[in-house]
């Protein structure tokens, strides 16, 4: 296909692409860092467990679009989606990407089609800010601007740590969240009642998309974001009664006694991020630290529950 180079009004390609639920972090990644604006994720179908009781489980594949501008780096940018897109698929393959012209005056329209609000556990609702939404009675809704690389939902290990907080948590709890990311999990949790929630990230980025966000939801006041990483001035020993850990197995292990340190005791970590073939790295040392107490498989990731005794 031959596209044309910058020109007033500049058109827009569609880029789709099928995977199945674990890719779609990083293959939003992908598309975030080369198109213009973020990710789309499109569930198969509109699962949701309340409303389909003998449903079998959460969609096996998803559908990933984006939208890359017809301006003057288009070509560049393009051969590094397909670079990346390569390397995404030696780990499972993917489906055909498929590609459409989008006229600048559809565009705005079209990639806010694909965003659905989605439904985790029982009560979380992650909603577009565009997007209306009647809540059901107990229903805790986090509104996420996707143009801020918001956590999704859809990835395993975010969706299993959402399902643990709000299993887990009990209303006035003060809670750590390590590699908060953009936010997603801290927010959830002062929507469902912690009192106060302190994140750490490496990542400057991260703490300005959580901040925004976290003010987007209106519970700045409750969620206190800060770089860097555990031991943390601001993360005092023996102070929080619940810690959150969707990082990477390797992370969680070097981290498991400082998560344990900042813990009180009876607290509970909920840590994932965990794949099956660096399981046990992670297991050894949350072990060492702490008491585990369950652990939950959903694909090649795994989440454990672990508690400090003493």
């Amino acid at each position: 296909m031959a596209y044309k180079d910058a020109g007033a009004p500049v058109d827009w390609l569609e880029l789709s692409v099928h995977a199945s639920p674990e890719y779609v972090e990083p293959l939003s990644e992908l598309f975030r860092r080369y198109t213009d604006g973020a990710a789309a994720v499109q569930l198969e179908g509109d699962w949701d467990p309340d409303n389909d009781p003998s449903d079998p489980g959460p969609p096996t594949r998803v559908t990933v679009t984006a939208y890359l501008k017809m301006d003057a780096t288009f070509h560049n940018r393009r051969a590094m989606i397909d670079v990346g897109l390569r390397l995404i698929s030696h780990l499972q393959p993917l489906g055909q990407v498929q590609e459409r012209v989008v006229k600048q005056t559809e565009w705005e329209s079209a990639w806010k089609a694909h965003f659905t609000t989605l439904r985790v556990g029982k009560r979380i609702v992650l909603r577009p800010i565009w997007l209306e939404y009647e809540p059901r009675p107990g229903d805790v809704v986090v509104d996420l601007d996707p143009g801020m690389a918001f956590g999704t939902g859809h990835h395993p290990t975010t969706r299993m740590c959402l399902e643990e907080l709000e299993r887990r948590l009990v209303p006035g709890m003060r809670v750590l969240d390590v590699g908060t990311g953009s936010g997603i999990l801290a927010i959830a949790a002062a929507k469902l009642g912690a009192a106060e929630v302190v994140g750490v990230d490496i990542e400057e980025a991260a703490i300005k998309a959580s901040r925004e966000n976290a003010q987007r939801n209106g519970v700045g006041d409750r969620f206190a974001m800060h770089l860097g990483s555990l031991p943390h001035p601001e993360a005092q020993s023996g102070s929080f009664d619940l810690a959150l850990a969707n990082i990477t197995a390797r992370t969680i292990a070097m981290l498991a006694g400082e998560m344990c340190a900042a813990m009180k005791p009876g607290a509970r970590i909920i840590a994932t991020g965990i794949i099956t073939e660096r399981e046990d790295e992670a297991k050894q040392a949350l072990e060492q630290a702490l008491a585990l107490e369950e652990r939950r498989q959903d694909g090649d990731w795994v989440l454990y529950v672990a508690r400090k005794t003493g």
